[in-house]
Parts: structure tokens; C-alpha cells; sequence
């Protein structure tokens, strides 16, 4: 068997590729000023979708394979929504200037991410209160235990939501993890109650 060397260049080259910068779609979005609720529309879809504003009409997307779907659907969206207004848009694909370019918009999207993970831990906050009072109330009832599980699934969409559009890593991502999860342990013991409570009436 022939012998293999492996120098450091080598082992650098296999496990410190080179990053490919993340492209972008940009958007330009023209409107007409009047009706307003046109541009209310398209600003809904594309902050929806995750989208960061580069100023008035300007649209910016990650264009990565794991965003792929999302961001297809929000710029077929917002397509529909500029063309049912007669404006027009201008789409096309971008790479940031150099390194810090690359970290300025990243860090940017990044920040609105942040923000919505901070809105997610408020609401489940929210969940966790609202759980602590109907255990303090003795309300063990299966109306109010289905109206929970519809919170937490709702609260279960919506991370999954603000997970795929965290592609860069907001610092809260993982606390809101853990506080879902948290979630779904109180509601498991709510329910364990309310189970305790009818089996002994």
C-alpha cells in the first residue's frame, strides 16, 4: 500500500475551507405614494420573511441554501403584491464589499433577529405566567388546559419560524430554546394535574 503523507498545509486545506461570502438578494420597490395600504402590504410580506431594510424601497435577503425556500416564496410575494399596485421592483443578487462589509450586514440582520427572539422569551414568559395562575386558581379544567396546548403550539411555530431565519446566530437563540422547552414541562405537569383532578371527581 502506498504510503499517504499529511502535512499541516494539508490538514489546513481539509478542515478550514475557505468561506464563501453569503450573497444576498436585494430588492428595490417602487410604489405609488397613494393608496399607502400597498406599501403597507409589501413592507408586511418582506419583514415577514425576514427581510432588512437598506433605506426607503430597499430590500435585502440572504440567498442561502437553508433560507432557499423562504426566500423564493417572500420574493414571489412581494412580486405579486408591487405588480397588483402597478410599481415595479428590481431584484437582483449581490456580495458585499470585503470582510467588513460582509460583517455590517450580517451583524444588522442579526440585531432584528435579536429582537424578535427577545419578543418570543416575553411571550413565553407570558405562557409560563398564565400557567402558574390557572395551578394557583385550581382552574383544572379541559377547556383551559386545550387553550394552553393551542399557545403552546403556537409559541412552537413561531420558533421554528425564527429559527430559519436565524442563519448568522442571535445571542438569545438558545435561551429561547431552553425557555421552550421550559414551556412544554409546565404544561406537562398542568396537564398531569388536570388529569389528577378529573380522576378524582
Amino acid at each position: 500500500m502506498p504510503r499517504i503523507d499529511v502535512t499541516r498545509a494539508t490538514v489546513k486545506c481539509v478542515t478550514k475551507p475557505e468561506q464563501t461570502p453569503t450573497e444576498w438578494t436585494v430588492l428595490a420597490v417602487r410604489l405609488p405614494a397613494e393608496p399607502s395600504r400597498h406599501r403597507v402590504a409589501v413592507w408586511r410580506e418582506l419583514r415577514r420573511a425576514g427581510a432588512l431594510s437598506l433605506g426607503q424601497g430597499v430590500w435585502a435577503l440572504p440567498a442561502t441554501p437553508a433560507f432557499e425556500q423562504g426566500l423564493d416564496r417572500a420574493v414571489a410575494r412581494a412580486i405579486e403584491l408591487v405588480e397588483r399596485a402597478d410599481g415595479d421592483v428590481l431584484i437582483c443578487d449581490a456580495v458585499p464589499r470585503g470582510d467588513a462589509m460582509i460583517a455590517e450586514l450580517e451583524a444588522r440582520y442579526t440585531d432584528e433577529r435579536e429582537a424578535e427572539w427577545v419578543e418570543f422569551l416575553a411571550e413565553c414568559a407570558k405562557f409560563e405566567h398564565e400557567i402558574a395562575k390557572e395551578i394557583r386558581i385550581k382552574k383544572f379544567t379541559a377547556a383551559e388546559l386545550d387553550e394552553e396546548e393551542q399557545n403552546l403550539d403556537r409559541l412552537r411555530r413561531w420558533f421554528r419560524e425564527l429559527r430559519t431565519r436565524d442563519l448568522f446566530g442571535a445571542p438569545s437563540q438558545p435561551d429561547a430554546e431552553h425557555r421552550l422547552k421550559e414551556c412544554s414541562e409546565r404544561l406537562d405537569d398542568y396537564a398531569q394535574q388536570v388529569f389528577e383532578h378529573g380522576a378524582s371527581t
